[in-house]
């Protein structure tokens, strides 16, 4: 993960804000965000004042910028944790303003809305608030591509959007950032002051003819139960897969309340690694519980499978099983379940 953060930054050749909500998408956002102190990142991105309050506990002291919309309401945590918001509204920005002239705000960053139309105030739309914006407190403006994994011209169309808002500005933050992972590996152009990389520092590729890095995590599980079946009967719920011979079907302590698919298994294209070979997934994926065709390999109570990641010489990666997830490597990952032990090395 490290080495992907280094290869990031040297494409892109400007600093990190490494992007580590949804606790790194799912992978530990506190481990995640120590092993990457290594490579000197401008600060971390995190979605929520409770992510933030975490990592801050864990000793991170670096700037922690809070992507979702700020809320006065919620302004007293920012402050007591040392959050930098993203603000995107008159009545906001106002609040975070006045509160700073009684020595209670700080900086913030300005989301620019520029064809995301998620949050944010819009690239047109930002002339009447060009005043108030004239404010130290104004550290940074950043905005959300939409398809920086296309080649298709949105993502230079959005950064001419952007660079003309923050051309009205009566003066320019210090901070500009727009490159998610898959802007920030297409190269400079869209570097700017920093990069927001998120799923390439876990070895996915982020858009096709982009690098792919290096494998950086593995999801694995044991095998709990090993069975013969015989020609003709079902496995699963539904009965959901037939066995075309008398065959070894291993079931692994894993399944969709941990983050694996239930219909993982339907298309017959999904394998796992196990004693060095490759076995599918076969049937429905159930609750806690995966079942694969061992064949005539060997499979025993308390043999590690590999789900995503290498062993023996074989590999599936997050990309091949994001696939045949039918999802995205971000989805697939954010929804790895707490049941799921992460273990660091």
């Amino acid at each position: 993960m490290v080495e992907n953060a280094r290869t990031v930054a040297r494409v892109a050749g400007t600093r990190l804000l490494p992007v580590v909500k949804a606790n790194a998408y799912g992978v530990g956002a506190v481990a995640v965000s120590q092993a990457l102190e290594a490579v000197d990142p401008w600060g971390y991105g995190v979605a929520t004042v409770e992510e933030g309050a975490e990592l801050r506990a864990a000793g991170i002291a670096r700037p922690v910028l809070v992507f979702m919309p700020a809320r006065p309401d919620l302004f007293d945590a920012y402050q007591a944790h040392r959050l930098t918001p993203a603000l995107g509204d008159r009545a906001s920005i106002h609040a975070w303003i006045a509160r700073g002239a009684r020595g209670g705000g700080g900086a913030f960053h300005l989301e620019i809305d520029t064809g995301m139309s998620r949050s944010g105030v819009r690239w047109d739309e930002i002339e009447p608030i060009v005043d108030l914006l004239d404010t130290p407190y104004l550290e940074g403006c950043y905005t959300h591509f939409h398809s920086a994994d296309r080649r298709d011209g949105s993502a230079e169309a959005q950064l001419e959007r952007f660079t003309a808002a923050v051309g009205r500005l009566t003066r320019r933050p210090p901070l500009l950032h727009v490159a998610n992972s898959a802007a920030a590996l297409r190269g400079r152009a869209f570097a700017l002051d920093m990069i927001r990389p998120g799923i390439c520092l876990y070895g996915a590729t982020p858009g096709a003819g982009l690098p792919t890095g290096r494998p950086a995590i593995a999801l694995r599980a044991r095998v709990v139960s090993v069975r013969t079946v015989r020609q003709g009967e079902g496995v699963s719920y539904g009965a959901s897969w037939t066995a075309p011979r008398d065959t070894t079907v291993a079931t692994l302590g894993i399944g969709y309340a941990d983050g694996v698919r239930r219909s993982l298994g339907l298309k017959g294209e999904a394998t796992v690694l196990l004693n060095g070979a490759r076995c599918p997934v076969v049937g429905l994926v159930t609750m806690d519980l995966t079942m694969i065709d061992v064949g005539d390999g060997r499979a025993a109570v308390g043999d590690v499978a590999t789900l995503i990641g290498e062993a023996d010489g074989l590999g599936n990666t997050l990309d091949q099983f994001a696939a045949w997830s039918g999802t995205l490597q971000h989805e697939l990952l954010a929804g790895l379940g707490p049941r799921l032990p992460r273990i660091y090395d």
